[in-house]
């Protein structure tokens, strides 16, 4: 097998392992009793996004080879994964379980991109290609779990995900020999943060860009968390498969992305990222109370403009904007500012908010979704208007000063 060919089926095991179960949990959480506790399955997350950097800079990327701790960490978050559903009685010891495989994920993301890296000749021409199938692969998952086996309301996607972890885990066994990329080289945890970077990098430009990257990911958390159990309370059969067309139109939009941004430039379509996400919860808000589908949907569908536009066209903007030496240090920090602090601020808050505004369950429930999904919509049109007024596209200006 071709090793692009290795190394986007290595891309689409590991986001099908993370969509098999992120778009379910949710409701399955509801079936058990646990809904009051949903907003902990969704801040593991983060922590292991703020803990992943420095296991990577300090120990992974130095010590050991890619492939092995890859398979390592699979193998284990596979079984933690497995574990979970026993403790659905317990939802402290459910979150616990569910956290550990989130400890161990979140370091693979990395690793998947480093290995490929290493074993491509073009990271622009060919990596695309391959972290493409990392979207194809959450698809499929959201269309086994929810849009074949209807399994939103069951353990079943745990148990998906735990399997494929471990056979991911298997799988990078046979991956490419990819000796550590920092191995002999001393880094500190300033680096590893990306301190160093962001102090290089200030501007008042750029430092609002950082700001509104944490504040719009608040509003990011209460999509992922809470959109499962909304759909279906509107009256969605399959949950999670009608979620994945989110997905789909991010495979759209990342290809539209170019021409966008040839246009607009990076402020302007950035500031439609941002427009989308505060559009889609407005539609979420006004189509609660009738279950009104063709809002719903289109709510979903901006998923491809609020993700692509925001957050692929923030990290053009940082590689722009960095210099070589800080660029790995530029863009692990925005992941930690974003993925890790903005979405674990998210988490917490939407948790809060939704435990206080959604007291019923089912159809009873869609009036308070109205109510629910407005405060998000508020707080990203918020950001985005501060970000539009304040935020100088320098980046164009000294592309054309050059």
């Amino acid at each position: 097998m071709k090793i692009k060919a290795r190394l986007s089926t290595m891309m689409f095991l590991e986001f099908f392992v993370w969509g098999a179960w992120y778009a379910t949990v949710a409701n399955y959480m509801v079936q058990i009793g646990m809904v009051k506790h949903i907003f902990w399955a969704f801040t593991v997350g983060p922590i292991g996004a703020i803990i992943s950097p420095f296991f990577l800079g300090m120990i992974a990327d130095r010590y050991f080879s890619t492939e092995r701790i890859l398979a390592v960490l699979h193998i284990l978050g596979g079984i933690f994964m497995l574990i979970v559903p026993f403790f659905e009685n317990n939802p402290v010891m459910f979150i616990v379980f569910l956290g550990l495989h989130m400890l161990c994920f979140q370091p693979t993301l990395g690793l998947c991109n480093t290995l490929s890296f290493h074993n491509i000749k073009s990271a622009e021409k060919e990596f695309p290609f391959i972290r493409m199938f990392g979207t194809v692969g959450w698809i499929v998952a959201g269309i086994l779990v929810s849009g074949i086996l209807i399994a939103d309301r069951t353990a079943i996607p745990l148990y998906v995900a735990g399997t494929a972890a471990i056979i991911l885990g298997l799988y990078s066994l046979t991956l490419p020999h990819t000796p550590p990329p920092a191995k002999g080289q001393k880094s500190t945890l300033r680096e590893i943060a990306g301190i160093d970077a962001l102090k290089k990098l200030s501007s008042p430009s750029f430092n609002l860009f950082i700001l509104c990257s944490l504040l719009i990911c608040i509003p990011l958390s209460a999509y992922y968390a809470y959109a499962q159990t909304y759909v279906e309370s509107a009256g969605f059969m399959r949950p999670a498969f009608n979620l994945t067309f989110g997905q789909m139109s991010e495979v759209v939009f990342i290809l539209l992305l170019p021409w966008f941004f040839k246009r607009l430039g990076v402020k302007w379509t950035l500031f439609m990222g941002m427009a989308a996400w505060g559009v889609r919860y407005l539609l979420f808000s006004f189509g609660a109370p009738a279950a009104t589908t063709w809002m719903i949907m289109a709510g979903i569908l901006l998923h491809g403009i609020s993700y692509d536009f925001f957050y692929v066209t923030g990290q053009i903007y940082v590689e722009e904007k960095a210099t070589v030496d800080i660029r790995g240090q530029a863009q692990g920090f925005i992941v930690l500012v974003t993925y890790g602090v903005g979405m674990l601020i998210g988490a917490q808050v939407a948790g809060w908010i939704f435990n206080r505004v959604v007291t019923e369950t089912g159809a009873a429930a869609l009036p308070q979704y109205g109510q629910f999904w407005l405060i998000p919509a508020l707080f990203s049109l918020a950001v985005m208007l501060v970000f539009g007024i304040f935020f100088k596209d320098t980046v164009q200006e000294e592309n054309k000063a050059a």
